[in-house]
C-alpha cells in the first residue's frame, strides 16, 4: 500500500513538472508572454516592447565587412523610427554585432560602425540623439554558433534593445 501511494506521488510530481515547463510562455518569455505585451493568439498590445521586437523588428543584418545600411535595414530603421516616435517613454539601446572571422578588435570597430549607422538613420528620422545609445559585442555574442555562412549572417546584425525611461 505504502510503495502505491510512492508510486502516486512520484506520477504528481513528474505531472507538476511537466505543467510548469508547458506554462513558462505565459509568463514574460522571450516568444512574447502576457507581461511582455502579446495577448495569448499572437497580438500585441500597440507600443509594447512585445510589439516593437515582433512587428516592427529589432534587428537589421549587414553584408559582409559592411556597415552601410541595405534597403531592406533602411526600411525597419524607418518603422524604428516612427515607433519611436510615437512612444516617447522609450530610449534605445543600439548593439552592434559581427560574424566570428576576424580579429576579436577588428569586429569590436566593425560592430561599433554598425550601432552608429543606425544611430545616425534613427537621428536622420527625428529620433532624438538623447534617447539613443550605442554598444560594440563584436564577435563576442553571436546569435548562431557555426562556421557556415547561413549562421555568420545572422550574427552581422544590430540589435535595438528598448529601455522603459519609467523603470
Amino acid at each position: 500500500m505504502l510503495m502505491k501511494f510512492r508510486n502516486i506521488a512520484v506520477i504528481v510530481s513528474c505531472l507538476a513538472s511537466l505543467t510548469a515547463c508547458t506554462n513558462t510562455g505565459f509568463n514574460g518569455g522571450s516568444n512574447g508572454g502576457f507581461s511582455n505585451g502579446a495577448d495569448g493568439n499572437g497580438v500585441f498590445r500597440e507600443g509594447s516592447p512585445a510589439e516593437f521586437q515582433n512587428v516592427i523588428g529589432d534587428r537589421v543584418f549587414f553584408a559582409v565587412d559592411q556597415s552601410s545600411l541595405s534597403t531592406q535595414a533602411s526600411a525597419t530603421l524607418s518603422e524604428q523610427a516612427s515607433w519611436l516616435m510615437s512612444n516617447m517613454d522609450y530610449t534605445m539601446i543600439i548593439e552592434g554585432h559581427a560574424d566570428e572571422q576576424g580579429t576579436r578588435q577588428y569586429n569590436l570597430a566593425l560592430g561599433a560602425r554598425r550601432a552608429n549607422a543606425v544611430r545616425e538613420f534613427l537621428i536622420s528620422q527625428g529620433v532624438s540623439s538623447d534617447r539613443l545609445k550605442t554598444v560594440s559585442f563584436g564577435k563576442e555574442r553571436p546569435a548562431e554558433i557555426c562556421s557556415a555562412e547561413s549562421c555568420y549572417s545572422k550574427n552581422r546584425r544590430a540589435v535595438t534593445v528598448l529601455d522603459n525611461l519609467n523603470f
